[in-house]
């Protein structure tokens, strides 16, 4: 299994794209890759996946270990489209995905139950777009959804069982901490080009 996210350096027009793999269950990681591309489509709300994309497939074309499964840090089917960037990765990849956002895009809830793995529906007009789901008791819930060929029912099911204490899942916290070192230039690694 991945996670992924890609984190944008607007001072020199670069999107930079982190993957972190994993053996499941253990949550042992296995690899770690980034890749950078320029900017090339412009900031228009909704379209966040035709920006980041290009650096993120970039990533994955360097995988050694190709995952069974992606977590990316965005939405999947909760989106205005109700095609976000997890689902995009996923049918570009064939792969499935889920989508674990820090912050809801569209749609209402009501508050889950402060316990972890409570959960309410995401809903967007009548219909069940994701889930609100408190990965550790007391604190903000996350936003999932699916991605690609994963039901709502099994993410939040993988969302529970990679979360290993903190809010955000670890693959996509990971992945966030990744590129975000990257772009400080903090890592020794090299790009996949």
């Amino acid at each position: 299994m991945a996670g992924a996210d890609v984190a944008l350096d607007l001072a020199r027009g670069k999107a930079i794209a982190g993957v972190v793999i994993y053996r499941f269950p253990e949550l042992q990681e296995i690899e770690r890759v980034w890749a950078e591309k320029p900017l090339r489509f412009p900031y228009i709300p909704g379209l966040l996946s035709f920006r980041e994309m290009p650096a993120i497939l970039a990533a994955f074309e360097s995988v050694r270990n190709e995952p069974d499964l992606i977590f990316y840090d965005g939405q999947g089917y909760a989106h205005p489209r109700r095609f976000g960037i997890a689902c995009h990765l996923g049918v570009v990849l064939d792969c499935p995905t889920i989508g674990c956002a820090k912050s809801r895009l569209i749609g209402s809830h009501d508050e889950p139950a402060a316990e972890r793995g409570g959960w309410a529906p995401l809903e967007d007009n009548g219909e069940g777009i994701g889930a609100v789901l408190r990965t550790r008791t007391g604190v903000k819930p996350i936003y999932v959804s699916v991605g690609h060929r994963v039901s709502l029912e099994k993410a939040i099911e993988l969302v529970l069982a990679v979360s290993d204490g903190y809010r955000i899942p670890r693959p996509t916290r990971d992945a966030d901490h990744f590129v975000g070192a990257v772009k400080r230039g903090e890592t020794g690694t090299k790009s996949a080009k």
